[in-house]
């Protein structure tokens, strides 16, 4: 192992010269960039407009062996290392300052084996990919939420979505993984080979290597599902609130709810009256039959008046995208959430307290019911913690111009502390860069946290991988 310092800031970049630079362009196939390339500044922008910072170089790798030869470099001339999947990462993570920063942009291949339902994903790869390329065998891999989030860091911090009460997190269908370690050695990550690696990748982030491709077990949906949202006025938090505890509390394991408020756009298919005014909502997956779907659907559907009903059958494909348009790449970005171990009275009101009033109109509430998602069979339990939660609460503040920050990042602080009594844990990929000050304690229960650092020592001793919500190594 090459040892280098654990100082969190990279070497200058005056410090590797051009000719060590010119040394890496030819270890790889890919191409490398650096300040005033072109193409540079496209590289080193993310989804999250927040995030301003500029690598010393950029690697745009096409090849397991183009990572490993920059992980080297890196080590080699004591460079920050940062990976960078679709740079749909809240706390921007992907990219480093002053240091190495691998791009997956030229790796989003999907090969897709319909008889043994096997999913082979490159890391650049997101779940829009992923969906076009399995609708058309009638199978699905369990993704998120909106359909550009990267699966790479998705699937390495857990993953939950739309089937995710039907099917686990998306890392419980992860049968496969290609990583490059801290010393630039290439490992096939498995059940079967390199178990602790592999236990420890499947919820514990980007702290133990480079994931280069994922291979997952697919699932037979559809052809259709029922999924979509209603919207009632905000005056009526309270009561849909309720509602939404009422039908989660029996939902089974095929239906997802998601409760949200936020502020109406002036889109063509809502009421011109609501436009820009808060409003509250469900949206909701039957990951089932169409028609047992619309069955299951109907205590929302027949809820008072709502203003806008939405659900109806339609590809899962479809569904997974219709969010997309608000979570656009180039705005601004910072979440606070918490997991629930159920949505009481005291959740309620801390909602009902603060999350009626926005001071953007791009921010919003979600509330996913996860259900208690236990570990699945054959031994293939995970660093996902916090199972047993039963809810997420997320408050997602938006926004365009910069002189804002401080008012809308106050919004989502005072929205979460509201909330935080009523916590038992934190999602990793949901977690801001200034979350807390031990954001490993806050993301993972003490049992597998003392594993996780016991497999660090032991894959990345020198914690190489550092910039992420990062586990420091046992001892």
């Amino acid at each position: 192992m090459v040892s280098v310092s654990n100082e969190l800031a990279g070497v200058p970049a005056g410090m590797v010269s051009n000719a060590e630079w010119n040394d890496v362009r030819f270890r790889i196939t890919g191409e490398v960039l650096r300040a005033g390339d072109s193409g540079y500044d496209e590289s080193r922008a993310i989804w999250n407009a927040m995030i301003d910072r500029r690598p010393a170089g950029i690697v745009l790798v096409e090849s397991a062996e183009d990572v490993s030869q920059a992980v080297r470099f890196a080590t080699e001339h004591g460079l920050q290392l940062s990976v960078r999947g679709c740079g749909h990462n809240i706390a921007g993570t992907a990219v480093t300052d002053g240091g190495l920063m691998i791009s997956f942009t030229r790796m989003k291949g999907v090969q897709v084996d319909a008889g043994s339902r096997r999913v082979r994903v490159q890391a650049g790869a997101d779940w829009a990919v992923v969906d076009s390329a399995t609708e058309p065998f009638g199978l699905v891999v369990p993704g998120g939420i909106v359909s550009t989030t990267g699966v790479s860091g998705f699937t390495l911090g857990g993953g939950f979505g739309w089937l995710t009460r039907k099917y686990g997190f998306t890392s419980d269908s992860l049968r496969r993984a290609t990583v490059v370690l801290a010393d630039g050695s290439i490992r096939e990550a498995s059940l079967e080979s390199e178990p602790e690696l592999f236990w420890a990748i499947r919820g514990g982030g980007g702290n133990f290597g480079v994931v280069t491709e994922f291979e997952f077990e697919a699932q037979h949906l559809g052809p259709e599902i029922v999924g979509g949202m209603l919207l009632w006025p905000i005056d009526q938090m309270q009561d849909v609130a309720e509602l939404f505890r009422r039908v989660t509390s029996s939902a089974p394991s095929e239906l997802v709810h998601v409760l949200f408020t936020r502020t109406a756009p002036a889109a063509p298919f809502l009421p011109e009256t609501i436009h820009l005014k808060p409003v509250v909502g469900i949206a909701a997956c039957f990951a089932g039959s169409v028609e047992d779907g619309l069955q299951a659907l109907q205590p929302v559907k027949a809820f008072g008046k709502p203003l806008v009903d939405t659900i109806k059958p339609k590809s899962f494909r479809e569904h997974q995208a219709f969010l997309d348009a608000g979570q656009p790449y180039g705005r601004r970005y910072y979440w606070k959430s918490v997991y629930l171990p159920e949505f009481n009275n005291r959740a309620q009101d801390a909602l009902l307290a603060k999350a009626t009033s926005f001071t953007s109109p791009f921010s919003s509430v979600l509330i996913p019911h996860l259900g208690g998602i236990p570990n699945p069979p054959d031994g293939a339990a995970s660093a996902v913690s916090f199972r047993n939660a039963e809810y997420l609460v997320n408050y997602q503040g938006s926004w365009e111009n910069p002189a804002e920050d401080e008012l809308h990042m106050s919004w989502a602080r005072d929205n979460f502390e509201a909330m935080a009594p009523n916590a038992i844990g934190q999602y990793v990929n949901f977690m801001t860069e200034d979350e807390v000050a031990d954001t490993a304690r806050a993301a993972y229960d003490e049992q597998s946290l003392t594993r996780l650092s016991q497999i660090k020592r032991h894959y990345d001793p020198e914690n190489i991988f550092r910039l992420n919500k990062n586990i420091e190594p046992a001892g």
